[in-house]
């Protein structure tokens, strides 16, 4: 029986739930009056605190995913794009992943890290050799990170997890500073996810990889993720444990693409209903090739069309939340989704296990790749490419770092007060990256970018305090200003 309320697993994610909703898009795709309701329901809309969006139920928005009329297809990309504009502007906030460890208990059939695979090298990294990779991406820019590695309870303890992100934030050469760390571990329990919050972690995410439970388990024959309910119940003991920002995903490609979209909205509108406050972000990646895998073995592949539509389509859902696209995918697929919905990339990114320390940005281990990157320019070439587009590159932490987590960033965000600090926050950290990082071509034109974005701070006195604390960055090597 379908609870949004409930904490099983099966109950928020109901399977017939699913089915019925599918059956319901399916007579409803080409009710165009619905469609048109659905669009007007979802539009931004002025208020007295500012603009404001309602979002989708799975339903509503699985019938706009359902829909290939050519018209409304454009409607829902005009949509995502003016969603996006409201909540986000033209800031995309930048992250690069590390990878601690491929040692892995599991057997799932789509991850090169699984038990069985003979063919990659085992690692775990050192704390030094996790502070020399740390130093590696600070002297590329980076603030933000992403710790990544595979579900063992002797070689990848929790213990072991808090020590790396002590490492990580005890690391600050030159002008470098990581400033949050996002763990994706595997799912634990409340007390672990307690000591996660302890060390200061930024967000905790987990993909559910399919939220269908029949797949599910067959994607997992073996190890502790063969669990259905344990793992897709993982947000709410995480929730339980203090942490208020979480990120949702599902891997794209191994189960129908429609079911893993009204699935991962209901998972949203759970989080929602129990705890307040949905996710603070959501990963939509697809299967890639990597040692012992070959993508095309699953059967639910989507293409780069369909692929954008599922980034609007959720956009329009949940406007308020942070979505992430990596590089798994390439540039031109990456510049077509920024703009209808993505709000954060990574850059410069290595899925291998010490990827970075000792490597010119040329260079590219793959003995431990967990999958490949399709997307392998440098970040300075990313930065660039950013703003070329009309981006701003933002390696902004400061909400975070300030308190605005959980139901307190979202009470800002739906009424659009978060733009207010997150413009000039993200002009003042690019600003940092220009000075201290850039190339000589990237600099002029961030330069120009800046002078030009300044002027879109509507605040009077923010925007001259924030040009005051530009020139005290350029000139002055002061670092770490924000509203």
């Amino acid at each position: 029986m379908y609870d949004v309320k409930s904490l099983k697993a099966e109950e928020f994610i109901n399977h017939e739930e699913i089915l019925e909703t599918l059956d319901y898009t399916e007579k409803n795709k080409d009710n165009r009056e619905l469609i048109e309701k659905i669009l007007e329901k979802a539009a931004p809309k002025k208020t007295g605190r500012g603009v404001e969006c309602a979002g989708l139920s799975h339903r509503e928005a699985s019938v706009l995913l359902a829909c290939e009329d050519p018209e409304i297809k454009e409607k829902i990309f005009d949509l995502a794009k003016r969603i996006k504009e409201a909540f986000y502007g033209n800031r995309i906030v930048m992250f690069a992943p590390l990878y601690l460890s491929n040692y892995c208990v599991n057997q799932c059939v789509y991850c090169p890290y699984h038990l069985k695979n003979k063919e990659i090298p085992r690692r775990k990294l050192t704390q030094e050799e996790i502070r020399k990779e740390v130093i590696a991406l600070q002297d590329m820019g980076h603030k933000r990170l992403a710790i990544e590695c595979g579900e063992d309870p002797v070689n990848n303890p929790i213990e072991y997890v808090l020590e790396c992100i002590h490492t990580i934030y005890s690391s600050k050469p030159k002008n470098g500073a990581i400033r949050r760390v996002t763990v994706n571990i595997a799912a634990t329990t409340v007390e672990n996810f307690r000591k996660l919050k302890e060390a200061e972690i930024g967000t905790y995410i987990l993909f559910q990889e399919t939220y269908h439970k029949e797949s599910y388990e067959k994607l997992h024959p073996a190890g502790p993720k063969h669990d259905y309910a344990y793992h897709t119940e993982a947000m709410d003991r995480a929730m339980e444990g203090g942490i208020d920002d979480v990120g949702l995903g599902v891997l794209f490609g191994l189960e129908m693409y429609r079911y893993e979209f009204a699935g991962l909205l209901m998972h949203a509108e759970h989080l929602e209903a129990v705890h307040g406050v949905g996710p603070h972000t959501i990963s939509i990646p697809r299967v890639k090739k990597a040692s012992d895998i070959d993508p095309s073995v699953f059967d639910n592949g989507i293409d780069d069309d369909t692929f954008a539509k599922i980034i609007a389509c959720i956009r329009i859902a949940v406007p308020y939340t942070g979505m992430i696209i990596s590089t798994r995918e390439s540039e031109e697929c990456r510049e077509k989704v920024l703009e209808l919905g993505i709000s954060q990339i990574s850059g410069a990114s290595r899925t291998s296990v010490g990827g970075y320390a000792g490597y010119s940005p040329e260079e590219r281990p793959h003995d431990t790749e967990q999958f490949d990157v399709s997307d392998q320019r440098s970040l300075d070439e990313v930065v660039k490419w950013l703003m070329d587009a009309g981006h701003i590159p933002s390696f902004c932490t400061a909400c975070y770092r300030a308190g605005r987590t959980g139901d307190r960033f979202m009470a800002l965000c739906k009424v659009g007060q978060i733009q207010n600090c997150c413009h000039p926050n993200a002009l003042m950290t690019l600003q940092e990256y220009l000075t201290d990082y850039a190339s000589p071509e990237t600099k002029k034109i961030g330069e120009a970018l800046i002078a030009k974005e300044i002027e879109n701070v509507p605040n009077e006195k923010t925007k001259q305090t924030a040009l005051k604390y530009l020139q005290e960055i350029r000139e002055g090597g002061k670092r770490d200003f924000r509203f």
